[in-house]
């Protein structure tokens, strides 16, 4: 990994833009806002349209030129990229394995990839309504399909995220998704706003608010017992990693405090400073990932963007995708769509 695409270091700036198609619970945007998004989704065509998988299993066949716009965390298709249908056990508690293949242009599995953040790809695992976050790393075996043993904890509507770097792509990260149904008693999480998260004995607090349309500064303290907290260690390349899924599409980003990778050794903390930007009103998901003593761990927040005075006139081309998020030919029930 080149020192460019090093991430990591404690306190670093970073814009962090929640991207993705609207549909952002209680958002209050103009109606002419959103007639000039209808036009301009209109004007685009089919170019936001995912692909369906057709039949199951890996044999899928490989996207085509009406998915080469697909909103990054929403859909299964990106690029010359698709997703796979993901294979994994159909009840909660039922011990089995998780897999799945990322397929090229050509319909044939990727087997390589370029390193991010010390790993070849990410897998991101919530429900969603924002519960049972996960943040993993499965191995690839050398026909491409990556697994990891897997067991449900809860039962409900998964969404399942592969981010990686193609080693045949230029640099660019892409974000896939699947949706996964888990058979069981659905106990739903109705979330609200919480800025506090405890967890292992750690108390992780979130301070500074979100606006839509102007960016704004968060910091993330951790402590213990009421003392700060100077033992964090590096993770990934980082001293912090911040998930942020945006609740309705769960449009979906990845980021890291920017700067060079931490040595071998080097502590950081209580705090880790984001700079984030929400292009929307509405109600976020964030999960941030720390190390201490080894051990991994992941502190859950719920946050409420405000209406700022610009948020009106925040908008991007993925609005033509947003009755087409998580259309992967599986169910979309409970993604709020």
């Amino acid at each position: 990994m080149n020192t460019a695409t090093r991430l990591g270091v404690y306190g670093a700036g970073l814009v962090v833009v929640f991207g993705g198609a609207y549909v952002a619970a209680d958002a209050a945007v103009p109606q002419s806002v959103v007639t000039s998004w209808t036009r301009e989704a209109q004007s685009h065509g089919s170019e936001g349209h995912e692909m369906s998988s057709g039949t199951s299993g890996h044999g899928s066949a490989a996207p085509t030129a009406a998915t080469q716009h697909a909103v990054p965390g929403v859909t299964s298709a990106q690029g010359d990229y698709l997703l796979a249908p993901v294979t994994a056990p159909g009840r909660g508690a039922e011990a089995g394995t998780l897999s799945f293949q990322v397929l090229d242009g050509t319909g044939d599995p990727v087997t390589e990839y370029a390193t991010q953040h010390d790993k070849d790809l990410h897998l991101i695992v919530v429900r969603t309504d924002g519960a049972q976050f996960r943040h993993v790393h499965p191995r690839m075996a050398s026909d491409g399909t990556w697994s990891l043993p897997w067991e449900w904890a809860a039962a409900g509507t998964y969404r399942i995220y592969a981010d990686f770097v193609p080693a045949a792509g230029e640099g660019a990260t892409i974000t896939l998704t699947r949706t996964v149904e888990v058979a069981g008693e659905l106990e739903p999480v109705v979330a609200s706003p919480s800025a506090t998260a405890t967890v292992k004995g750690y108390t992780v607090t979130l301070g500074g608010e979100l606006t839509a349309g102007q960016a704004t500064d968060l910091t993330l303290t951790v402590t213990k017992d009421g003392e700060p907290v100077t033992s964090l260690e590096p993770y990934l390349g980082a001293f912090g990693h911040l998930v942020a899924l945006r609740e309705g599409d769960l449009a979906y980003l990845h980021v890291h405090p920017e700067g060079d990778e931490p040595t071998d050794g080097e502590l950081s903390g209580p705090d880790v400073g984001f700079m984030a930007e929400a292009p929307t009103p509405g109600r976020y998901f964030l999960y941030f990932d720390f190390q201490i003593d080894g051990e991994v761990l992941s502190a859950p927040f719920v946050v409420d963007a405000a209406p700022g005075s610009s948020a009106a006139a925040r908008h991007d081309d993925s609005a033509s995708d947003t009755d087409h998020a998580g259309t992967d030919g599986q169910s979309d029930a409970g993604h709020g769509h």
